[in-house]
């Protein structure tokens, strides 16, 4: 699997992809200069059980660290993952 990243103006958007195929996604829009809002995540549910919005998740961490930016997690998986992760604390807004 892999994971694109997209940025139109303000929006952007995580994609992964298996064989070619979309199977799961998590959009955003940029809030302010430092953060994120990240306001969906979804999977296909063929897919579901198997980490990939954990990816995504990881994958949006991994952004935000590289830019400085904070997440606001305002999709509730996205919350949930970043609370239940330690490592994760140094980008929660």
């Amino acid at each position: 699997m892999k994971i694109e990243h997209s940025i139109e103006n303000a929006y952007g958007r995580f994609t992964a992809i298996e064989n070619e195929r979309e199977v799961g996604l998590m959009t955003y829009v940029r809030s302010g200069a430092d953060k994120i809002s990240i306001n969906h995540t979804e999977v296909n549910p063929a897919f579901e059980g198997r980490g990939i919005g954990h990816s995504l998740v990881k994958e949006a961490v991994r952004y935000a660290r590289e830019n400085k930016l904070k997440i606001l997690p305002l999709c509730w998986f996205v919350r949930l993952v970043l609370n239940r992760t330690p490592d994760f604390k140094d980008v929660l807004a």
